[in-house]
């Protein structure tokens, strides 16, 4: 494991990186399949009526932000895996730390995502820490957060994750 973090990746500290824009629009039929799987019967999210009283229009559930860019294992003309987080999985790569796990997750709401729009995304890798300890192992915590906006390029949100890479403790197998 790499005691010092590479130039390379520190390079990489607060720089927008993997833009994306999302393949779907953001649509009815996406919100109505989330709202009855999580069984949120919140009428803003169902009913136009209360949506256009409370939000000026339907908007998608606030928690659905990354929802939009979640990529499908296959689709036609991908020629190679896409995974969600990428900034994530380079980082373990990078880092030489094979284990991870998300520690905490927040996410902060800006404009709501209306139906129609078509969001767009980056990561940004916001920290590295020393060399850690825990019980699990020894690694780095990292924070990463993916940055959305809208069509028009207004903030709609982020999700900032915590997360610690690891190598397994020989000694404990953890």
């Amino acid at each position: 494991m790499l005691e010092m973090i590479p130039e390379s990746v520190t390079a990489l500290l607060g720089r927008p990186q993997y833009h994306q824009n999302s393949e779907i629009e953001v649509e009815a039929g996406y919100i109505f399949n989330s709202c009855a799987a999580s069984m949120n019967g919140n009428p803003l999210f169902w009913d136009t009526e209360t949506a256009n009283h409370l939000t000026g229009g339907p908007i998608a559930p606030p928690t659905m932000l990354s929802a939009w860019f979640r990529p499908h294992h296959w689709r036609p003309g991908a020629a190679d895996e896409r995974l969600a987080l990428q900034a994530h999985f380079d980082l373990k790569t990078y880092l030489e730390l094979p284990e991870a796990v998300i520690a905490s997750n927040e996410l902060i709401l800006g404009a709501p995502v209306r139906l129609g729009d078509r969001l767009s995304s980056w990561q940004v890798v916001r920290s590295i820490s020393d060399l850690k300890k825990t019980r699990l192992g020894l690694g780095r915590f990292w924070v990463l957060e993916v940055v959305f906006e809208n069509q028009s390029g207004e903030y709609v949100g982020s999700d900032s994750y915590n997360a610690f890479g690891y190598v397994r403790d020989a000694e404990t197998g953890a």
